[in-house]
């Protein structure tokens, strides 16, 4: 009997020793350096998805810049269908590319893509004056078409090398690079048009980027810590526990479990979720300077500080949310669920408020508008650490996928969104209509945000892997090594310890 009690306590020392490796670990570790390197992916990729709109701004108007290079006599109509080209492949490729990417790893797939993307940036300009806009509009097709598989494949990446504690705050700051692309183009774009290389600059600039990414990627990249050649086998061992894989190189077992995927509750309002985001973010980007400058008399488009100040409020409250979840983790009862629902709930909900008192903003107090237009849309940075990771939650092993059908679906509402302020909005100078649509926005925010809540689940379903039987997996198992016990995600360290320090099994 005092036998069975040595060793039980043993057993728990063990288990205690493993907690305090998984949550140290190394400071600037492998991981880390991927995440960099998908932070400078998602970067790139938002670089040359928004280069286009600052450099036909220059195309086809010599007088908006000194530099002297071909115009194009463009109408508003052709501008636009060339501005909304990219989203056209972008859509298709989401769900093969989650796919390809779980099957074949990230890393080949990304390289391919962003290489070939960046080529096609290059040759923009001849496509341009030597096809005119048909030429360049198919350009910018295969170029969405190539960019389709990133989020889905970067959600790959961070199912594979994140530790299930640490998965929020990887995924946000490798998610954040979006704004820091958007933000650095931007900027930019402006100076590179009115220099000497002129507009053709922005696609030379932005192209060879490109290149110099793929090559630090294909340096250091790597699909799953197994296939790194220089991670640490402490490193390694404390991503593979935390993530319960016992073999070096886990494997997806059979086929893609559709049908369990689709008549799941978490991931049904999972893809409710993104999509409503999608629909409130992208009324907010493509439609709120449209109202300002009709209602309040704030052209913000035509600013190249006041274009960019939403993404860089958001790229930094990306880190002060990071910071915050931190000060949570520490807190014994706050679990993993709680933790998605309550940023996804900041994200979704304080957004939802401050677009209805967007239409309620007078000419008068025009700067109190652009103060919380500013805020709304950096706020949303909060679902990084809510829905936006959920997908790796839910289903490690297929991850990739489930986030090409949520993102895929989501990036539909993100074009009828504006189509849909068409409909509302017949005169753009009625505050009425305006706030009509902000009030169908708002209710997109609140509805998706309290399916998630209600709904939403942090566990790993049981069709993520259909040829194990399903774990319960706030347990702690002790596997052939009693020294390397195995934590089957939900990722909730705290609860698994305060199970095994009560005994149970």
């Amino acid at each position: 009997m005092n036998f069975n009690r040595s060793k039980k306590f043993t057993t728990k020392c063990q288990a205690c020793e493993l907690m305090k490796k998984l949550v140290n670990g190394p400071v600037i570790g492998s991981r880390h350096i991927q995440c960099f390197l998908c932070f400078c992916c998602l970067s790139l990729c938002y670089a040359l998805r928004v280069n286009l709109s600052v450099a036909i701004v220059a195309m086809t108007d010599k007088n908006s810049t000194r530099s002297n290079f071909e115009e194009f006599d463009w109408d508003e109509g052709t501008k636009s269908y060339l501005l909304s080209s990219f989203f056209w492949g972008y859509i298709l490729t989401q769900i093969p590319g989650g796919h390809i990417a779980q099957k074949y790893g990230a890393k080949t797939l990304l390289l391919i893509g962003i290489t070939l993307c960046s080529l096609l940036t290059l040759l923009t300009p001849l496509a341009a004056s030597v096809g005119g806009w048909k030429l360049l509009f198919a350009v910018r097709v295969v170029q969405g078409l190539l960019q389709g598989s990133v989020h889905p494949a970067t959600h790959a990446m961070l199912a594979k090398w994140a530790p299930v504690e640490e998965r929020g705050t990887l995924g946000t700051f490798c998610y954040s690079g979006s704004q820091f692309g958007t933000v650095l183009m931007l900027a930019v774009s402006g100076y590179i048009a009115d220099s000497s290389a002129g507009w053709p600059g922005i696609f030379y600039v932005s192209g060879a980027m490109g290149f110099v990414w793929a090559l630090f990627w294909f340096l250091f990249a790597a699909s799953t810590p197994a296939e790194h050649k220089s991670i640490t086998n402490e490193e390694k061992k404390l991503i593979e526990n935390s993530l319960g894989q016992v073999e070096n190189k886990p494997q997806v077992n059979g086929p893609t479990p559709w049908l369990n995927i689709f008549t799941s509750a978490p991931f049904i309002s999972l893809i409710i979720v993104h999509c409503t985001h999608m629909w409130g973010f992208w009324t907010l980007l493509t439609q709120i300077p449209n109202y300002m400058k009709n209602i309040l008399g704030v052209d913000i488009k035509n600013s190249a500080l006041l274009s960019s100040l939403p993404y860089a409020v958001m790229c930094l409250l990306s880190f002060f949310f990071i910071y915050l979840s931190k000060v949570l983790a520490r807190k014994d009862n706050v679990s993993l669920s709680f933790n998605r629902k309550f940023f996804n709930s900041i994200g979704h909900w304080i957004p939802m408020v401050s677009l209805i008192a967007l239409g309620y903003v007078t000419k008068e107090h025009a700067t109190l508008a652009v103060v919380l237009l500013t805020l709304t849309v950096g706020i949303s940075a909060a679902t990084y650490l809510g829905f936006q990771v959920n997908h790796i939650d839910l289903s490690p092993n297929y991850a990739g996928t489930l986030m090409g059908i949520t993102n895929g679906a989501a990036n539909v509402m993100s074009a009828l969104a504006p189509l849909a302020v068409g409909f509302v909005v017949d005169d753009v100078t009625n505050v009425f209509e305006w706030r009509t649509v902000f009030f169908i926005a708002a209710g997109f925010y609140f509805i998706g945000n309290l399916l998630f809540v209600v709904l939403g689940k942090t566990d790993v379903q049981c069709w993520n892997s259909l040829t194990e039987k399903p774990l319960n997996n706030c347990q702690l198992h002790l596997v052939n090594d009693v020294e390397s016990p195995v934590l089957l995600t939900n990722g909730d360290v705290k609860a698994t310890t305060n199970h095994k320090q009560n005994g149970t099994h």
